[in-house]
Parts: C-alpha cells; sequence; structure tokens
C-alpha cells in the first residue's frame, strides 16, 4: 500500500496547505518520510458537506448492503496488515506481536458491527397497534424505531493507533448506525492513519457508496480539532484520550450554535480490592499479575491497573513484598511520544508532593530518553481520603499500594474514588459477605466490575462496557467498546398514523427485513 502524506477527503486526495507534518519514531528519536500536509477548516468544510451529502443516502441502506460493507473494510484491513503493521512499529515504537493482535481485534470489532447491522435489535422497533374503542379515546397506530444522528466526527486515539483510530471502535460503530465519518487523524501515526483510511475508503468504493461515507484529515494543529467539533453539518463526535483534551473537546461541542453530544472516554486507574481471604492465600500470585499487566504496553493503556487496595492483616507483608520484587525487575520500555513521555514525569512528580505518599520500587533505569522508567508508591487510605490528587490517573507504568486498617477504610476509599472504566475485586468464597457489601459501591464508579481476574484485555462481544461515571467518560450512559457502542450514534424517531407505504422497512406489517421486534408489548419475530 503506497504512503503520499495526502489526506483522504471523500474521492479526492489533498495535500493539506498548513505546516508539513512527518511523523517520529520513538525508539530512535529519527523522523520518518513521508511529509504530511496539514489540513485546515477549509479541508474539514469539504469532508464534512461530502458527509452531509452522503447522509440521506448510507444511513438508508439496507441492512445486507450496509454489513457487506463493513466486512469490506475489515477484510482490506487484513489483505494490509503486513504494511499497516510494519508502518505502525516505525510511529510508535510498539511491538509487531502487540500490533499483529491490535488490528486482529480491530477487525473482528467490525465484523461484530456488521453482524449487529444485519440482527437489527439496535433499532428497537417497536409497533403498537391502533385501538379505536379504547376506554377514554381512541389510540393512533404507532411506530417507533431509531435513526443515525448525522455524520460523526472522530478523533484518532494514540494509545491504540488501530483498535481506537481511524478503523477503531467510533468509527465503525458510527458507520453501522449509518453515521458517515470524518476522522482527524492522531498526529503521532499519520502514515498507519492514511494505509488504514485508504483500506476504508476501498471498501466505499468497492461497496457503491457515496464517497462522503468516509474522510481523513490530517495536522497536528488545535485549529483542526476545533474545525472539525464546530462544523455545523457535524452531529456528535467520539474522542479517546487524556481528561484534559477530552473536557475540552466537551465544552467546545456545548458552546455551538447547536450543541452537540461528545463522547469521550478519557481517566481511569482501574482500582483492584484485594479481599482479606483472597489475599492470605493469593497475595503473591496477585502481585504478580498486577505488576504483569502494569507495566504492558509501558502502562500506557486506558485500563492499566494503577492502584491496588489491601487490607493490613495475613498476607499483606508478601503482597508488598512480592509487588517490590517484581516491579524492581521491570524493564524501561520506550513510550510512544515525547508528549506522553513528558506527561508521565509530570504525573509521578505530582505524585510525589502528596503527603503521606513513598517511592517502594522503582524498576530497571532508562537506556532510552523516551523510556518510562516503572515506579511503584504506597500510601494509607486516609492519605487517599484526604487528597485526591493521588487518585487520579498517571498514563505510564506507574501504580500505587494502599493499606487499609480496616475493611471499612476500603469502602470509604471505594466511595471517595471517582469513576472508572473498570474495578476489580479479588475474593474467596469466605469474601462474599464483603464483595456484597462493595457491589452497590462498584455498581456507583464503574461500567464494569470484573471478578478474580485483570480488566485490561476487553472482549469484544455484545455484553461488554467500556464506559463509566465522570471522569471516565462524559457520558456513563455510553459505552465506547461492545455491540451497544452504537447506541451513541443513534435518536429515536415515532411514527403516528403513517401510510404503511411510508413506513420505513423496520416497522412494516409485513416485517421485510425479519427483525426482532415489539409489537403490543410482546417480542416477536413479526
Amino acid at each position: 500500500m503506497r504512503l503520499t502524506g495526502h489526506m483522504l477527503i471523500g474521492a479526492a486526495e489533498v495535500f493539506g496547505g498548513g505546516a508539513e507534518l512527518r511523523a517520529f519514531n520513538p525508539a530512535t528519536g529519527e523522523t520518518i518520510d513521508p511529509p504530511f500536509g496539514s489540513g485546515g477548516a477549509d479541508e474539514v468544510d469539504r469532508a464534512a458537506r461530502l458527509a452531509a451529502d452522503a447522509f440521506d443516502i448510507y444511513s438508508r441502506t439496507a441492512p445486507e448492503a450496509r454489513a457487506q460493507f463493513l466486512e469490506r473494510i475489515a477484510a482490506n484491513l487484513e489483505a494490509g496488515a503486513p504494511d499497516i503493521v510494519e508502518r505502525c512499529m516505525l510511529e510508535t515504537g510498539l511491538t509487531r506481536a502487540r500490533l499483529e493482535g491490535e488490528l486482529s481485534r480491530t477487525a473482528a470489532q467490525i465484523r461484530m458491527f456488521a453482524d449487529g447491522v444485519r440482527r437489527g435489535l439496535w433499532r428497537t422497533a417497536t409497533l403498537v397497534s391502533a385501538a379505536a374503542d379504547r376506554a377514554g379515546g381512541a389510540r393512533p397506530d404507532m411506530r417507533m424505531h431509531k435513526v443515525a444522528l448525522g455524520p460523526v466526527g472522530v478523533f484518532g486515539a494514540s494509545n491504540f493507533p488501530l483498535l481506537y483510530s481511524v478503523a477503531g471502535g467510533d468509527t465503525a460503530s458510527a458507520l453501522a448506525a449509518g453515521a458517515p465519518v470524518v476522522c482527524r487523524a492522531h498526529p503521532s501515526h499519520p502514515g498507519t492513519s492514511e494505509l488504514v483510511g485508504r483500506a476504508i475508503r476501498d471498501a466505499v468504493a468497492a461497496s457503491g457508496l457515496p464517497e462522503g461515507v468516509f474522510s481523513l484529515v490530517t495536522g497536528a494543529s488545535h485549529e483542526l480539532g476545533e474545525a472539525l467539533v464546530d462544523h455545523p453539518d457535524i452531529k456528535a463526535i467520539a474522542f479517546t484520550g487524556s481528561e484534559a483534551g477530552g473536557m475540552a473537546i466537551y465544552r467546545r461541542g456545548q458552546q455551538r450554535a447547536e450543541p452537540i453530544p461528545v463522547f469521550a472516554e478519557m481517566s481511569s486507574v482501574n482500582p483492584h480490592f484485594l479481599l482479606p481471604a483472597a489475599q492470605a492465600v493469593r497475595a503473591d500470585v496477585f502481585a504478580t499479575g498486577f505488576v504483569a499487566q502494569m507495566v504492558a504496553g509501558v502502562g500506557q493503556m486506558c485500563l492499566k491497573p494503577g492502584i491496588v487496595l489491601a487490607i493490613e492483616g495475613a498476607g499483606f507483608d508478601v503482597l508488598r513484598a512480592t509487588l517490590v520484587e517484581k516491579l524492581a525487575a521491570a524493564a524501561a520500555q520506550t513510550m510512544l511520544s515525547p508528549g506522553i513521555h513528558g506527561n508521565y514525569a509530570r504525573g509521578v512528580g505530582r505524585t510525589r508532593e502528596v503527603s503521606g505518599v513513598a517511592e517502594i520500587a522503582r524498576g530497571l533505569r532508562a537506556q532510552g530518553p523516551l523510556d518510562g522508567e516503572a515506579l511503584l508508591f504506597e500510601t494509607d487510605a486516609r492519605a487517599v481520603i484526604a487528597d485526591p490528587r493521588v487518585a487520579e490517573e498517571v498514563f505510564g507504568p506507574m501504580a500505587l499500594l494502599v493499606r487499609c486498617a480496616s475493611f471499612d477504610e476500603m469502602v470509604e476509599v471505594a466511595k471517595h474514588l471517582r469513576g472508572q472504566l473498570s474495578i476489580v475485586m479479588h475474593l474467596e468464597d469466605a469474601d462474599v459477605d464483603l464483595a456484597r457489601t462493595l457491589m452497590p459501591v462498584f455498581e456507583r464508579k464503574t461500567g464494569r466490575i470484573v471478578a478474580n481476574s485483570f480488566s485490561n484485555v476487553v472482549e469484544i462481544c455484545d455484553a461488554q462496557i467500556h464506559g463509566g461515571p465522570f471522569p471516565a467518560t462524559t457520558d456513563p450512559r455510553f459505552t465506547s467498546v461492545g455491540s451497544s457502542a452504537i447506541d451513541r450514534f443513534l435518536r429515536p424517531v415515532a411514527y403516528q398514523g403513517i401510510p404503511a407505504s411510508l413506513l420505513p422497512p423496520a416497522l412494516r406489517d409485513d416485517n421485510p427485513l425479519g427483525l426482532w421486534r415489539v409489537r403490543d408489548q410482546k417480542l416477536m419475530q413479526a
């Protein structure tokens, strides 16, 4: 697959007139050819207008046609995998194995949405029959289903250059909903973004769809992202990244003349609660797994375990000693970019400033300028409750051991935590009553509760949730992973007394799409 440095505005290739952008290899410190042209408001306007022009046609595509389009994207990604992975390794410093796995998961996620489009449950098709002789007055024929909001702007993520980026879950779920996408490539991996964007654009053409179904704009300036959020033809935004970045985009979306939803997945420390019986019998096993997951990907994952809470007592000394031992052997590894490395250093510095927090372990020393050294700090429950800074996310290979004097202190810390993408508890049968006390707190604080495992790997399936109360996301009602991610880009429309010839296929009496529907309060495939 060829790289040209052009943006993909519908079917056109446009070399932006802004400052040239070159990719950067974080492992070597070298810039990488070719140069990429930077876009601005004009390119966003062109892409958004094409998306608006495509909307009425694309949002009404038959389920089978839309599913086949998504499957073409997945097949194109797999066919282009050697080139995509090779380029992505250069731009991110991530390993071949990691990126090959990520590309496979990306393709699987797209196919999951294709299957969901065919099943049609996302439409929530609901029919209520007319009742002319109802007591209190006649009831009209009422029908409802969900339709796409409109064109969606997607911001590519830095830490998952495939699974959460140009063809990631945000783009896939928006396209599944029937929404054209304008994607802003992450400036850290413009080449990867172009290659993936070409795979999507080729699928658009092969499917005979309007060119505006997908566009890719590139550039490092804030003005490019602001133009995407501001454009009146964009009706929703999806973002994965920092809390500061997500909230800036969210506020801008609300300040428009026509405010739009901004679905931002942002910040989480994914706390792990080690309950007493489990701590007594497997503290060493837990600690080994915790450190391995904490340093995976140099801690640059939204589900990195950042805090472990344990109660003083049997097994606590084993837990602490094993955490220290395993972390001390962790190699420093290259982080994704100078910006992320700098933010990591500032986050570590912020933690050091908190009273009552002490460093208890440090991994192997950095060998390169962008290497992230693993760090483990310790504090007690009272310090976490007194100063919430200590429980804020530090994006990188750092974690905090929180020593609780009692189970009541553990519960109190849980109540003081901010919203999380995941919360994990490790327990034995003897811990069930304690876990039962924690469960209502966890349900208030997160979108996913995990037992006796680690939450890093997100199973791509219908039951998955990757969202949670603020600051995990800007809207806790929605998820960015799993088939229900499509709900972010849909809205309900009711049809009252509409002639059968004008009804959408999903709501016709003969049910030509073969959907499961709620008809007069009964779920049926009729």
